[in-house]
């Protein structure tokens, strides 16, 4: 999914990774291959959020999804493997407290 930029300051508070930049040179590449998404890449690899649902967390939600793994210890290429649903929710929305 696509996020815009209220979400994707809210994702990287709960996610520990850095956000693509749409005017990155990879990120034409990456939507051809995998679709409009905000890419997020770890030290694991590269990720992005589908949405989710759930009932114990209010708001929309995405959860967090493996595209590519690392493929060199210095992090320079990236593997693509099927889409792998990591179990890990973000909330989207600033909570109303």
């Amino acid at each position: 999914m696509k996020l815009n930029s209220t979400q994707v300051k809210q994702t990287m508070t709960q996610l520990n990774a850095q956000v693509l930049p749409d005017d990155h040179p990879a990120v034409a590449q990456l939507n051809s291959v995998f679709g409009e998404h905000t890419f997020f890449v770890d030290t694991s690899g590269l990720k992005v959020l589908e949405p989710a649902q759930t009932s114990d967390m209010s708001g929309q939600t995405g959860e967090v999804v493996s595209l590519a793994e690392w493929s060199d210890p210095e992090l320079t290429s990236l593997r693509p493997h099927e889409p792998e649903p990591t179990g890990v929710l973000i909330a989207l929305e600033p909570s109303k407290h």
